[in-house]
């Protein structure tokens, strides 16, 4: 590849992670809002006071966010990877960078596992006509997925987010 078009690929590739992560972390936080909605506080028990119509509301209000939440992950996927191939600087000078991609790449399949929950009820909401009971267990499934591990990731996601900004680690070649 040539430096110019290396150099091209860098950039594009760094301007659609960010893009693309805003989306992400933007939209998955919204989720847990609206999601939180549904449980009483603390626990993983639904809210008595919620008509059936609105916890379907909430249903398809998730359904949405989620679609949003998986393809911008997948172009922050696809752009990191890009990103790391094209980079014009090695990961041994720039711990930061190694850092933030293992941190990223370290829940890869966390986010895969989560996504398919999520995509279960987006084709349920979409394509079905399926009950509130169909979507409750579902959405007790993705909350209690991986023993909390999703959460975990998201306060590493924005670790990287702290690593990007004020980039520890970093090498610098004094003579």
């Amino acid at each position: 590849m040539s430096p110019a078009r290396s150099a091209l690929t860098w950039r594009l590739s760094l301007f659609t992670l960010i893009l693309a992560a805003i989306f992400w972390l933007g939209a998955s936080s919204i989720r847990v809002i609206i999601g939180n909605v549904l449980l009483e506080t603390g626990t993983l028990e639904f809210e008595e006071y919620l008509p059936p119509d609105a916890e379907r509301e909430i249903f398809r209000l998730l359904s949405i966010v989620s679609l949003v939440v998986i393809f911008s992950y997948i172009g922050v996927l696809i752009s990191s990877i890009a990103l790391l191939i094209a980079k014009p600087f090695p990961l041994r000078e720039h711990g930061w960078l190694m850092m933030s991609a293992i941190l990223f790449f370290l829940f890869v399949p966390v986010e895969l596992f989560t996504m398919y929950l999520d995509a279960r009820m987006i084709y349920l909401e979409f394509f079905t006509t399926a009950d509130r009971g169909q979507f409750r267990e579902l959405f007790i499934a993705r909350v209690a997925a991986l023993s909390g591990t999703p959460f975990i990731a998201m306060l590493c996601y924005y670790t990287v987010i702290g690593l990007a900004v004020f980039q520890p680690f970093r090498r610098t070649n004094r003579a």
